[in-house]
């Protein structure tokens, strides 16, 4: 389960500049209902040595649906239709469902596809230019969350990338690309029905 857990992140593309991550950020939440983009993710373990490589597609539209799914090495798909949230194993055959709004919680999912009050969950701080990109960290107030924190970096045209560090030490880093914003979506992006003769389990 720990390897689909980066697949909740959630991502915007806000029309900002360098100014200030976090009023990037804020802005990014009141502005973007919804969004789609092609990514590319990496894992690293705590030496930073690459443990996987992955790419796929992601859309969501705000507040609670979305869909985030890997194209290679494996196929996986993650859907939340705003009460469930779906997660589908294609090498299991297996699929796992649960509410949506308990197994979100402090998730990236929740920093960016839920609530415009993300510093109820979120302490929110500037993290500083690096590779071009203006930081933003984010970490949970919860302890029971699976992420210590959360860097997001914002060029000139919006986010364009991820790091989520979790509590054993590994990094997972996610840059987007093709990212279209507020076009509308199809409904049935956000819904998700078990494949004939999947193993479906319900927690």
């Amino acid at each position: 389960m720990k390897r689909l857990m980066p697949l909740l992140a959630l991502f915007l593309l806000p029309q900002a500049g360098m100014a200030d991550s976090i009023e990037e950020l804020k802005s990014l939440l009141r502005e973007t209902l919804t969004a789609r983009a092609r990514f590319a993710q990496i894992v690293l373990d705590k030496d930073l040595k690459v443990l996987q490589q992955s790419v796929g597609n992601m859309a969501f539209a705000r507040p609670g649906r979305f869909r985030w799914e890997y194209e290679k090495p494996y196929l996986q798909v993650i859907v939340g239709d705003g009460a469930r949230l779906w997660i589908y194993d294609s090498d299991l055959n297996q699929v796992t469902v649960r509410r949506l709004e308990g197994a979100l919680g402090s998730s990236p999912a929740a920093l960016l596809a839920g609530s415009n009050e993300i510093e109820r969950s979120y302490t929110l701080s500037k993290a500083g230019t690096e590779g071009g990109l203006n930081w933003l960290e984010a970490v949970p107030k919860a302890r029971d969350t699976v992420f210590e924190s959360i860097r997001l970096g914002f060029s000139k045209t919006g986010l364009e990338a991820m790091e989520l560090r979790d509590q054993f030490g590994q990094v997972t880093v996610i840059k987007f690309s093709a990212m279209e914003r507020n076009e509308e979506l199809p409904a049935d992006l956000f819904k998700f029905s078990p494949p004939a003769g999947a193993d479906v389990i319900s927690e």
